[in-house]
């Protein structure tokens, strides 16, 4: 399989789907001209022309309300937030239209539309650029949500993404875009939504984690190997639907379960996840679960306290040892 970044992997994806769609249209701020603030509509303008391909004014409300309505009308937008900070400008569109048209209308339309948006935090973008707010989405009925950590999966899951139906949320982290993967060459190569990766497997504790959060949590494990610790390490890819099989399963086999997040911890997914697995898997739990998370702080501009405020491999691993040693 060709080997490349995330970045590129999304940039096929796009490529390939309007290729073999010509219902697929792509718009919002600087995605044609300047070809994306991070890059991955780079060549879209030159090969689809400007009729697929929309540079819109800076208003986030209508580059999702326009979605919205083109979705009804029969196309398949793919509209682009610069980052999901924005997104809280068009919470009306996605929460009150995007995410329940189809059920208020009692399924007589559907919503094939994807809103992608970068964010996640560890740029020095300070408070307002580096949120990772995943659980608003997640939080609101009708509306998927992917949140890829490889190259393969970026690919795999825009592709679903622009296929389905349902609108998406497709999130993206920042300090993902140059990571490098091995990535399928079949054109046909869609990952569905729903199916959790076992990305390592390991026989003395679970770790479950997503975006970002999925590689830093391979350090860990990789780190904790050389210890004699043997982690398993689940990939949510989507969280919604949210693959619950997988990762109880994965839990009911080590009896132990760390879950990692970026997000705030107060009301994060994290809390979610530990009451799924403690309802789950209770008679088979070793020990209890465990939760690292963002801290609940504003982000901070400094590189030090910022890096401080995100999971890194180190507080993950300390967590899993505490977790196996019974201290927490």
């Amino acid at each position: 399989m060709p080997e490349m970044n995330y970045r590129d992997a999304l940039n096929l994806a796009l490529k390939e789907e309007m290729r073999r769609d010509p219902s697929v249209v792509i718009w919002g701020e600087d995605v044609a001209l300047y070809e994306g603030s991070f890059k991955v509509t780079r060549g879209l303008l030159a090969e689809f022309g400007e009729e697929r391909v929309k540079d819109t004014p800076i208003s986030e409300n209508s580059i999702v309300g326009v979605a919205v309505g083109a979705a009804m009308g029969g196309l398949r937008p793919v509209a682009e937030l610069m980052t999901v900070n924005f997104a809280l400008l068009a919470m009306d569109q996605i929460v009150n239209h995007m995410a329940k048209i189809r059920s208020m209308f009692g399924g007589q339309t559907y919503l094939p539309m994807v809103v992608r948006a970068p964010g996640g935090g560890g740029s020095q973008l300070g408070a307002q650029h580096s949120q990772s707010l995943e659980t608003y989405f997640m939080h609101c009925p009708g509306i998927h949500v992917a949140v890829p950590a490889t190259p393969a999966d970026a690919r795999g899951l825009l592709k679903a993404a622009i296929r389905d139906d349902n609108p998406v949320m497709f999130l993206e982290h920042e300090l993902l875009y140059n990571s490098k993967g091995e990535v399928p060459d079949d054109p046909e190569s869609v990952i569905p939504f729903g199916k959790a990766d076992v990305k390592r497997e390991g026989k003395d504790l679970t770790i479950v984690a997503y975006s970002r959060m999925t590689i830093l949590a391979l350090q860990a494990a990789e780190e904790l190997a050389k210890e004699g610790i043997s982690c398993e390490v689940v990939d949510l890819r989507t969280l919604t639907p949210l693959d619950t099989a997988t990762f109880t399963a994965s839990v009911k086999k080590t009896g132990r379960a760390v879950v990692v997040e970026e997000c705030w911890r107060s009301a994060g997914l994290g809390g979610h996840l530990a009451a799924i697995i403690a309802e789950e898997c209770f008679d088979r739990l070793l020990a209890p679960v465990r939760r690292v998370s963002g801290l609940d702080v504003p982000m901070p501009y400094s590189r030090k306290i910022e890096k401080l405020c995100i999971p890194q491999p180190e507080t993950i691993a300390a967590a899993v040892r505490e977790t196996l040693s019974g201290t927490y």
